[in-house]
């Protein structure tokens, strides 16, 4: 196999970013919040804030070493690593083939992490062989700011009548809303049966323009016929990045929520029909009794109807008469009763937590 240069992060900010981020510092400072407080929200150090304010011609202070490792590689030995790597033997292996090798019949060149580093430093340690390279998949980012803009599938498995198969439970939520918009149990996961369930959702919806479906990369979630079936809609399809199991948020916590229910069963259902009914039990909980933390407590459904505003502002009312009443047991404001706004699918790091939720944790 080809050598492959190991994994490395990129930098986590670019000079848009970082203007971006000490802007949102600087408004939290401003209304009085505690810079740890914003760092730990914004997932940034209080030091790193101040090496972003300090001027670009500012002399910088910090220095490497001030003499050469007395272990350092001599020049002979850096070559003669160099000559091991490209060698005929091993011009195809990894360092972590190359080393054991030479010590099975006896030698020893350099460490692992040495052969790395001097091949990085020659410009040689990059992808070779005949499998492709891996490419950066971009986050798939969306901002919902009503519902039917935005919404999320996934497919997650129950236990069915007999031991060792699984009966298929497939879920769709607004992203802005968080309602259930659809549901469907089947005995097996296929893309016809998700092609059906997302075009029974987007008409029962009112046929939505400009809707976005967000999904992982499961084998429904890609097959040709639910593919078809969103072009023929003009819904967009949106999907997670290989191998990264939060881009699905959404869905991932509404099956939590749906799993960790007291009257979900903990005996296996007996049938399809068995689980349909009590998932349709738990959707209409959900979607009409259930108070969301993350839309400030209202169900989903007032907040997908727009009774969300009327809700809030009877909660700040009451709350005000209580202050008032006895506003020596309010040492700051009521508690906020405001609509949470947009929603974020997948936000940029700097965009995790709005501004209002980086106050209130201060």
């Amino acid at each position: 196999m080809g050598r492959a240069a190991p994994g490395r992060r990129g930098r986590r900010s670019g000079r848009e970013e970082r203007e971006v981020t000490l802007t949102l510092v600087d408004e939290a400072l401003a209304k009085g919040v505690r810079l740890e407080a914003v760092c730990e929200r914004l997932g940034v150090t209080a030091r790193t804030i101040q090496r972003w304010r300090k001027p670009e011609t500012a002399e910088d202070r910090r220095c490497g070493p001030r003499t050469r490792p007395a272990n350092r590689l001599s020049e002979v030995e850096r070559r003669r690593v160099l000559a091991v790597a490209n060698s005929e033997e091993f011009r195809d292996a990894s360092p972590k083939q190359i080393v054991p090798r030479l010590a099975d019949r006896g030698e020893y060149v350099a460490s692992e992490a040495s052969f790395y580093r001097v091949l990085r430093e020659a410009g040689q340690l990059a992808h070779r062989g005949h499998t492709k390279a891996p490419t950066p998949r971009p986050r798939a980012e969306h901002t919902a700011t009503q519902p039917n803009q935005v919404w999320s599938w996934d497919i997650t498995y129950m236990k069915g009548p007999v031991k060792g198969a699984f009966l298929y439970l497939y879920l769709v939520v607004d992203v802005f809303s968080r309602r259930v918009m659809g549901f469907a149990v089947h005995e097996e996961e296929s893309s016809e049966h998700a092609a059906a369930l997302i075009r029974r959702s987007w008409q029962e919806a009112g046929c939505p323009e400009g809707l976005v479906l967000h999904s992982d990369n499961g084998g429904p979630m890609k097959g040709a016929t639910l593919l078809a079936t969103l072009q023929w809609l003009g819904v967009t399809p949106s999907f997670s990045r290989p191998r990264v199991s939060d881009d699905n948020a959404f869905s991932e916590a509404l099956f939590r929520t749906l799993k960790y229910r007291p009257s979900f069963p903990l005996r296996p259902f007996a049938s399809v029909e068995n689980a349909h009914d009590w998932v349709t039990r738990f959707v209409d909980w959900y979607n009409t009794e259930h108070r969301h933390s993350a839309i400030r407590f209202v169900t989903p459904d007032d907040r997908h109807f727009g009774r969300e505003t009327a809700l809030l502002a009877r909660r700040h009312g009451v709350y005000q008469r209580a202050q008032a009443r006895h506003p020596e047991r309010w040492s700051r404001g009521t508690r906020d009763w405001s609509p949470v706004g947009p929603v974020r699918l997948n936000p940029a790091p700097h965009l995790i937590l709005p501004l209002q939720e980086v106050r209130d944790a201060g």
